[in-house]
């Protein structure tokens, strides 16, 4: 069984950040924030902080104060209200960063919030996501070696907590799916030394973690693809499937597929276009992704990220699942 969604291509006007991946993206509201990425590979292009104005279509960049972070690719951010929260990344001599950053979105004011000693180690390529209090951070590329451990931010009490690390059966991780709902952080996929199709999810109340096997149209193994959690789904979409010869040098295989995971159910459905869909975005991986809404209908946003000619990409795509 299928289920139908539609994809519109949104145009752009304004000052664009331009062709890029590695980078991240937020949405307060209805505008869409862009900070870092890469055009050349490991190469981080700028600093500057992207307004896209959902309504308007048009781009323009903020007039950022503050403790501004240096530019840097392989960064996440997710946004609490007004509030959008970047961590990490890897810098232009390719060293990990453990930097925690608040920016205001009322005033463009940056802060830095916490580094060295305090909060998750450095890492880039990790992922992020939020609730209504609180930041997480999962895995990643550390100094050491993938990662597979999980943080949470308090926003309120400014505080970072460390939760138990998943354990053996999941294996250390960058660009894997992290979503939040239903009281539960889960963890989706992920390359560990290769692509794998696993699924774990932490409860905070039990303080522990549950390997989840899924069923239904199960999506191949993959990495650096887009997901969210809307409702009781988990939508994720392309990814890479085969990973490149020359590492993050090279293009790999990417996906243009499109899946959801009932977390009731456990059931994967892949998603196919409706009939009132645009141009689909194609195959790609290495996007920045938020959900959002766009004419009153929530979804997920995906900008950019790398195709498989090694070019990067400055598209942006808003997918409408069509979910019971």
């Amino acid at each position: 069984m299928f289920l139908p969604f539609s994809v519109y291509q949104i145009n752009q006007k304004g000052t664009a950040p331009g062709a890029r991946s590695s980078h991240a993206v937020a949405i307060v509201g209805h505008t869409v924030y862009a900070f870092g990425g890469e055009f050349a590979p490991r190469v981080p292009v700028d600093n500057k902080v992207y307004l896209f104005d959902l309504k308007e279509q048009a781009w323009s960049v903020a007039e950022a104060s503050g403790h501004i972070p240096p530019p840097r690719v392989g960064v996440s951010m997710a946004a609490v209200g007004d509030t959008i929260y970047v961590f990490g990344g890897r810098d232009s001599t390719h060293k990990e960063l453990n930097e925690f950053y608040s920016f205001d979105t009322c005033t463009n004011k940056w802060a830095l919030l916490s580094s060295g000693d305090v909060g998750p180690p450095h890492r880039s390529y990790h992922s992020t996501a939020a609730d209504d209090r609180r930041v997480y951070v999962f895995g990643g590329c550390g100094v050491d070696g993938r990662l597979n451990d999980l943080w949470a931010f308090d926003v309120v009490d400014q505080k970072w907590t460390q939760y138990p690390t998943a354990g053996e059966k999941c294996k250390g991780r960058g660009g894997p799916g992290l979503a939040v709902a239903q009281g539960k952080i889960w963890v989706v996929y992920g390359f560990a030394g290769k692509e794998v199709d696993d699924v774990h999810c932490f409860d905070p109340a039990e303080n522990e973690w549950t390997q989840v096997e899924t069923g239904g149209q199960k999506p191949t193994a993959r990495s650096v693809f887009s997901t969210v959690g809307i409702g009781k789904y988990i939508i994720i979409c392309g990814g890479e499937v085969d990973p490149s010869d020359l590492g993050h040098l090279g293009a790999g295989k990417f996906s243009a597929e499109s899946y959801c995971l009932d977390m009731e159910t456990l059931a994967w459905k892949k998603l196919e276009d409706g009939p009132d869909s645009g141009h689909h975005p194609g195959p790609r991986g290495w996007c920045s992704f938020a959900s959002g809404e766009l004419n009153g209908e929530k979804g997920l946003l995906v900008y950019g990220g790398n195709s498989p000619s090694n070019d990067r990409l400055d598209d942006i795509y808003f997918f409408t699942p069509c979910l019971a």
